[in-house]
């Protein structure tokens, strides 16, 4: 309402201007090719401004004229870009959903519409790669490291297609490079990362690790696990050649993950070979306590070099109570007695977890007393029955394989920190033997300084 208001008052306005221009007096006399022209004031002034409408008129149409090419060209080159990046967005979705061929073709098309547009040459390689055209695809990739802006997505390109054609060494290559010209490229630095492990390269891996700046908090609880299990890495690499330098690194893993059994064991035997059996036992009984690893208990009782098997027990039995807080516990404690041949405290340390929900570690524990202490080998029998379809017992595992001890690396990936203390799924190696020959009595067990015995349920 208030615009229609105005435009009639404009209106109005125009309009008394323009009678007032026609209604002034005198006139103007105007002399061209011998015609002398004599129109009012007021209209000679109305047809100076026709005049002047006219030429900014044709003035239009002629500049139209003349830019008419150049805006055609401009219209055609935005129409040519829209439809290039159509085709790169049809492109993308083709490779999303899994139709490389119809990829390969969108991006050409892409290509060839937005020939200065590195995504398309990308995309193009990504879609030879899916489609198994190699040379192809390396041939994109090795034109697109040239470009700064397209070297880190040539170099992921590259590293790809070698892992594809089973080529570890090249993939390496791309990744270090990779890595060289983006030091945050994640990809690139647990390539680089996880190949250093598989070597063994402990201080360089370390160097890496060191390296990172976490984000969170939980970056910094893997940072700090990763720390630990590399220190204990390099600790049970070098226990035997180098027992100091290994202790050293045991000691910075526990003080990283205080709790991590594989680093107080290997610190524990080097106290115990050095003679110094106060400090394994008291870091072996902070361990037991926070964990209930049974291997814990085990070096525990051989905490002492040459102890008989009496004095192992007596040595166990102050580190766990009756009853047994845990499967873990009752185990070793089990394990201790039967070896120093007292059958009663070793029945009684199994009597909790000899029911219906028996492992075959407690089984087999229990057909060794069964013969030991009645020599009723029935009842042996029918426990080593029980043991093979018992549940089984927690065991170092990774990807499948069972190991008797820790290892930093999974044999199968070469993943650091993949051996985890849990109840196997499944095995892949022949089982061993549940128990000694029942014609026989078991026979003492030697002394190492660090006996295995059958995992616990709720061991670290």
């Amino acid at each position: 309402m208030i615009r229609l208001a105005s435009w009639i008052v404009g209106s109005l306005v125009v309009a008394a201007l323009a009678a007032w221009i026609m209604a002034l007096p005198g006139t103007l006399t105007l002399d061209v090719a011998g015609y002398r022209m004599q129109p009012r004031l007021g209209t000679a002034v109305a047809l100076l401004l026709l005049a002047a409408a006219l030429v900014i008129a044709v003035w239009a149409v002629v500049r139209r004229l003349l830019t008419a090419p150049r805006i055609l060209a401009r219209r055609r080159a935005a129409k040519r870009r829209e439809q290039g990046v159509e085709a790169l967005s049809d492109a993308v979705i083709a490779l999303q959903a899994g139709d490389p061929a119809r990829a390969r073709i969108m991006a050409r098309e892409a290509q060839a519409r937005l020939p200065d547009n590195s995504a398309a040459r990308l995309l193009e390689a990504r879609a030879d790669l899916a489609l198994g055209d190699m040379p192809a695809a390396r041939e994109h990739y090795r034109a697109l490291i040239a470009s700064e802006k397209t070297a880190l997505a040539a170099l992921t390109g590259l590293y790809d297609q070698a892992r594809a054609q089973q080529r570890p060494e090249a993939a390496l290559t791309f990744a270090r490079k990779a890595l060289a010209l983006a030091p945050d490229s994640g990809w690139a630095a647990q390539a680089v990362f996880d190949d250093l492990v598989r070597r063994g390269r402990w201080a360089e891996a370390v160097a890496m690790v060191n390296a990172e700046m976490p984000a969170s908090r939980e970056d910094k609880a893997r940072k700090r696990r990763r720390q630990a299990v590399i220190e204990t890495a390099r600790a049970r690499e070098t226990e035997t050649s180098e027992p100091m330098a290994a202790l050293d690194h045991a000691l910075t893993a526990l003080k990283l993950l205080p709790d991590f059994v594989p680093a107080a064991l290997i610190a524990a035997r080097i106290y115990i070979n050095r003679d110094e059996s106060r400090r394994a036992a008291s870091l072996l009984r902070r361990i037991w306590r926070a964990t209930g690893h049974p291997d814990v208990a085990a070096l525990y009782a051989h905490v002492q070099p040459g102890a008989s098997a009496v004095e192992r027990l007596k040595r166990l039995r102050e580190l766990i109570e009756l009853p047994p807080p845990h499967r873990a516990a009752g185990m070793a404690l089990a394990r201790a007695a039967i070896d120093a041949y007292d059958w009663p405290l070793a029945r009684q340390a199994l009597e909790p977890f000899a029911g219906s929900d028996a492992t075959q570690g407690v089984a087999s524990l229990m057909a060794e007393i069964e013969e030991g202490q009645s020599g009723d080998q029935g009842k042996a029998r029918e426990w080593l029955a029980r043991a093979v379809q018992a549940p089984r017992d927690p065991a170092w595992t990774a990807d499948g394989i069972i190991s008797d001890e820790w290892e930093p690396v999974s044999p199968v990936t070469g993943r650091l920190d993949a051996f985890e203390w849990k109840v196997p799924l499944a095995s892949t190696a022949r089982p061993a033997p549940l128990s000694p020959s029942l014609s026989e009595p078991p026979p003492p067990p030697p002394a190492p300084p660090a006996l295995p015995l059958a995992p616990a349920d709720n061991a670290q």
